[in-house]
């Protein structure tokens, strides 16, 4: 059986998504909750790994388990009528049991959770990603009670210089000045969306939406607007270095605390298993 769930985390206290020796993970912290649920060492597979300190408000991910897993998933503590239970209401019940053994005040939780439609990959059937990118200037001000999730910059930026240099990246093209390189990892992307707008609290917050984000490619992209808000580089420059695809000391990767992923995007479920194909084959340029 195939599970889809839908996660949320802050960030702040997690080494990042994907789990590594000695360090509390996002991935971690719910595959030890998971097999405490269904037993055996179930594996997660997430729609994308985020980084140290990113959060998360709608992430996605699947698991597979094997029959004595579902058995165990509602078992006669949780529920008398589990063995009467279809797969469908012992899917929506992970939920339910990962909270229990999350706890009430997690910094990670499971949202939801369902039967995967056929040919579901939380990673590969995805279509595109959507984050958000929260910075407090000197218009804005400083809110303590958002500071888990806000990056501060001490300048009065203008939005409207940065939402015009957003937009002039967008659309597929090679993002390696934007990326920290991965060895034969590609970095072209097609940029979907990108705009700024202040929210009712005169935070600047930047709407990023791709096919796929490579290494830091968000916090490289909103660095640049930043440069541009404070007038140290403009529209164009943005896109020179876009297209020069190298790295420049201008660009600074802002800090992981202001991003969060907020929505990964799926085809109809009948083309769920030819995205996942696509996806797999490396990109390139037409």
């Amino acid at each position: 059986m195939r599970i889809r769930l839908d996660i949320a985390y802050d960030g702040t206290h997690f080494r990042g998504w994907a789990r590594q020796p000695g360090l509390r993970t996002v991935q971690e912290t719910l595959e030890t909750a998971l097999a405490r649920v269904v037993g055996g060492s179930p594996r997660l597979v997430v729609a994308g790994r985020t980084d140290a300190g990113v959060h998360a408000s709608d992430q996605v991910a699947h698991v597979d388990l094997d029959e004595s897993q579902t058995e165990r998933m509602l078992s006669r503590h949780a529920r008398p009528s589990a063995a009467a239970q279809t797969p469908e209401d012992r899917a929506h019940a992970l939920a339910a049991r990962m909270t229990g053994v999350l706890g009430a005040y997690s910094d990670v939780a499971v949202t939801g959770s369902r039967l995967a439609p056929e040919g579901f990959d939380a990673r590969f059937s995805a279509v595109w990603r959507r984050y958000e990118y929260r910075i407090a200037d000197t218009v804005s001000g400083y809110d303590p009670l958002e500071r888990h999730r806000t990056t501060t910059v001490r300048a009065a930026l203008d939005e409207t210089a940065m939402d015009a240099a957003a937009r002039a990246l967008i659309g597929l093209h090679d993002f390696a000045a934007y990326c920290k390189p991965r060895e034969e990892a590609t970095t072209i992307r097609t940029l979907l969306e990108f705009d700024w707008h202040r929210d009712d609290a005169g935070v600047l917050v930047a709407n990023v939406k791709a096919d796929a984000f490579c290494h830091s490619m968000v916090r490289a992209l909103v660095g640049a607007c930043v440069a541009v808000g404070e007038g140290r580089l403009d529209v164009d420059d943005v896109v020179d270095i876009r297209d020069a695809q190298e790295r420049v000391p201008e660009v600074k990767v802002l800090a992981a605390r202001g991003l969060t992923l907020t929505e990964v995007g799926y085809p109809a479920d009948e083309l769920l298993a030819q995205r996942a194909e696509q996806t797999r084959a490396r990109r390139a340029l037409d």
